[in-house]
């Protein structure tokens, strides 16, 4: 056989795309080339190719012209995942290894010269892709669990060339299988380690119930970040569907998925510094690569010093907090990806952290703290929910021993389920998601309500926007009280939580 079919898939933001790798032998000058869009690191996969064909003791067509045709021709690939399939189309073309099994096979997995297949990227949204194509995958052994999640795939993993060279001759590979590990809620922060602070805690439930986003304002060390890493801890569980797509995302973006987080939601955290297209998605490279807004989609993202990110790093995330996507254009390509995220950020009052603070540190002039203010632009400000003033800890809150009775992220966690649960009987959706026509079919506010929030309206100049979203939040206060109609004290507490409307 001088002509060899492969089936292998190339990695296109979160999907995988279908690549057949062909691969002729033909007289002539000797040579090896790669056609069909290759990046730089499929470009050198003939070196690394040849090398563990030879290491494995089988022969490589030398005195040969090899072809390898990576199809679609159109469709950009990068990366070492088609080693693997690169090698055993070689061999099946020289009639070295038998080429029938690999016609039901996609096969990924980067080679060492040794021989040894090394994992790949995006291992999970390859084999979603294989099994809607009900067809097995070869896989490198350390992708093998990650694939396993899947549990409609027939998963063959492999740790050698040599290996699978040997299970193709006797006509049998080694199917793998894993039961899906469970995840361990006691490896998540606990609220209840948090001492006092127990209107920050009141406000996380809300958020959790609702899927609101909140920013937080407090002196340094008042536990800012201690309460951002436990709100994913009282958010309600990821259904399947959920958890497979959050899994798919990480394998994608991060380049594998560790089982032992199937199903907690993720948590992100960038620096600071981090730059725009970090943060949306985007880079250089001929695939569109998520970011952290992405990464975090079904999950928390959490901004730290918030006024210390860049204006234009802010601004971009105004679109993505109202449509739950981020659509990234470039030249050649687009890739649409979700970005359903709850937003949590964290300031200080001032630039030296001080202002208001009881010790009387802060020496920050009137203008110098309206500056540092600005940087957070007025239109993203309007679309977070929940803005509230964490103040330090007191001394005697934070020496006590620790109550028994302190409210653990489990007891939170079960009233934000209940709530949820209102929610989507009532619009199929959490109130944080819910359109203008919808807020006022579903939020319906009693005659005192409607004027307090009147009166909130001429107070802070809400805008619109601001409106609405006071209303879903009271709508989240009710569902936690299991009110089927919002009053007054749910508004009042909802206004209550625009601390930097009057501050800003």
């Amino acid at each position: 056989m001088s002509l060899a079919t492969v089936l292998s898939r190339a990695q296109n933001g979160l999907t995988a795309d279908l690549v057949t790798v062909e691969v002729h032998l033909a007289p002539g000058i000797p040579s090896v080339s790669i056609v069909g869009l290759p990046e730089a690191a499929v470009r050198e996969s003939r070196d690394r190719v040849k090398a563990a064909i030879t290491n494995c003791g089988y022969k490589f067509p030398t005195n040969m012209r090899v072809t390898i045709n990576l199809a679609p021709a159109d469709l950009p690939k990068d990366g070492a995942r088609f080693d693997l399939a690169i090698a055993l189309g070689i061999l099946a073309a020289m009639d070295q290894i038998p080429g029938e099994p690999l016609h039901d096979l996609e096969i990924l997995g980067e080679l060492a010269l040794s021989g040894e297949v090394r994992p790949i990227p995006g291992a999970l949204p390859a084999a979603l892709r294989c099994a809607e194509a009900k067809r097995a995958l070869l896989l490198p052994q350390t992708n093998a669990g990650e694939a396993a999640l899947v549990r409609t795939l027939t998963i063959h993993a492999a740790t050698h060339l040599t290996e699978i060279c040997t299970a193709l001759h006797n006509g049998k590979l080694a199917t793998f299988s894993s039961a899906t590990t469970q995840p361990s809620r006691e490896a998540i922060p606990d609220l209840a380690d948090v001492r006092g602070q127990f209107q920050a805690k009141r406000v996380l439930e809300v958020a959790a119930a609702g899927g609101h986003s909140i920013l937080m304002s407090g002196p340094p060390g008042s536990g800012k970040s201690m309460l951002a890493t436990r709100l994913p801890g009282v958010l309600p569980p990821l259904n399947e569907a959920e958890a497979i797509e959050v899994a798919s995302i990480a394998s994608a973006g991060t380049g594998s998925f560790s089982p032992a987080r199937w199903g907690i939601r993720p948590y992100r955290s960038p620096h600071h510094s981090a730059s725009a297209v970090a943060l949306v998605g985007g880079g250089g490279g001929a695939t569109v690569r998520p970011g952290e807004i992405t990464l975090a989609h079904l999950g928390v993202l959490f901004l730290d010093e918030l006024p210390e990110f860049d204006r234009d790093v802010l601004e971009a995330l105004r679109e993505p907090l109202e449509a739950g996507r981020i659509t990234i254009s470039r030249a050649a390509r687009q890739a649409d990806f979700p970005a359903r995220f709850q937003l949590v950020a964290a300031m200080n009052p001032c630039p030296c952290g001080f202002l208001g603070d009881a010790s009387g540190k802060c020496r920050c002039t009137p203008d110098q703290v309206q500056r540092y203010r600005a940087k957070i632009s007025g239109p993203l400000l309007d679309r977070i929910d929940l803005q509230i003033t964490v103040p330090r800890i007191e001394r005697e809150a934070l020496t006590a021993p620790v109550a028994q009775t302190a409210e653990s992220s489990v007891a939170v966690r079960t009233r934000v389920a209940t709530a949820r649960e209102r929610q989507l009987a009532r619009a199929g959706k959490c109130n944080a998601l819910l359109t203008v026509k919808e807020v006022e079919q579903h939020c319906v506010a009693d005659t005192a309500a409607r004027q307090l929030l009147e009166a909130a309206m001429g107070r802070l100049s809400l805008s619109a926007r601001g409106y609405h979203r006071v209303l879903k939040v009271a709508r989240t206060i009710a569902d936690l009280a299991q009110s089927n109609t919002i009053t007054s004290a749910h508004v009042a507490e909802a206004v209550r939580y625009r601390e930097l409307d009057r501050a800003i």
